[in-house]
């Protein structure tokens, strides 16, 4: 699975677009569905109190967008819309007057305004920032995110836990969501992988929203996931009557005095990955290390240590 950048992402979506000939916002409902399905095939109808907290950008959009279609199954919502700016994107604005419509009147939130009641049996549905965030969030945004992280609500954010880049370790830590779970678009981001930032969430699903399939699969990334998916084409069944010899010998050649970590790692790694026969060479000192951390029996008879004396 390629790993995009912010920057191809919004190439994709424009493709999209252009090829499918749709609006912005039918591509915006496509990912408001999305999200509302996964949510109700856990919840079915559950009377959980939904807090939904929503930029004034597409991210924005896309919590507006879902609250329409929780509302319309019968659950219990508030709605908050974050004024982080005084610019609203045009299918934000197009998604709030379909709540209105709805007589869903929206908590608008500033720098002067009380923090939401929020209790730890609620669910919060976090869309104030999506992937095009590029500096730290204002101080009162700040404050509170820190608010939604110590409710102890679930957290469910859309695409990205908000505060956090695409491409940089957040500068203030304490301004980015916790999520408990993101529904990230089509694919997934890089900073779910990092250790500096794949702090921020717990676990990830992939919607998919119907994004051109040929300009994901034409462009060129960086960064590749390798998944099941992706490992199955070189898998190669064993034969019934197979043995040790016919998937081939992997010899392990290293280590030192202190030094056998590596060695135990690749020779386990070797055997995992399926060689028939793996023989690691090493130094006398890291004979009982290495038999230790990966010993004989249990069926083991494609292992073997051969030592050198010093």
């Amino acid at each position: 699975m390629k790993v995009f950048t912010a920057e191809q992402i919004y190439k994709a979506d424009k493709a999209t677009l252009e090829k499918q000939q749709i609006s912005s916002d039918a591509l915006m409902e496509r990912a408001a569905t999305q999200i509302f399905n996964w949510m109700h095939l856990r919840m079915q109808g559950a009377p959980v109190k939904i807090h939904l907290f929503c930029g004034i950008g597409n991210n924005g959009g896309d919590g507006i967008a879902l609250a329409r279609h929780l509302f319309e199954h019968g659950y219990n919502i508030e709605v908050y819309v974050v004024k982080y700016s005084d610019k609203r994107s045009k299918d934000f604005l197009t998604n709030l007057d379909r709540l209105k419509e709805r007589k869903i009147w929206p908590v608008f939130l500033d720098p002067e305004s009380d923090m939401p009641v929020i209790h730890g049996d609620d669910i919060i549905v976090d869309a104030i920032f999506g992937i095009g965030l590029n500096r730290t969030p204002d101080d009162w945004v700040g404050r509170l995110i820190q608010h939604l992280n110590n409710s102890q609500a679930f957290i469910l954010s859309v695409d990205i836990p908000s505060g956090l880049f695409t491409d940089r370790v957040p500068e203030v830590k304490d301004s980015v969501i916790q999520a408990n779970y993101v529904l990230s678009f089509q694919v997934p981001k890089l900073v779910f992988f990092l250790p500096e930032t794949g702090i921020y969430l717990e676990q990830w699903e992939i919607p998919d929203i119907g994004l051109d399939s040929e300009f994901l699969m034409s462009t060129k990334t960086e960064y590749e996931l390798i998944s099941k998916n992706e490992v199955l084409q070189f898998y190669r069944p064993r034969a019934k009557y197979s043995h040790k010899g016919t998937y081939g010998h992997a010899l392990i050649v290293g280590g030192s005095y202190g030094k056998i970590g590596a060695v135990t790692l690749a020779s386990k790694a070797a055997l995992k990955a399926g060689s028939g026969l793996v023989t690691a060479y090493i130094p006398e000192c890291g004979y009982e290390i290495l038999q230790t951390s990966i010993p004989r029996g249990d069926g083991l008879d494609k292992w073997k240590i051969c030592y050198r004396s010093y």
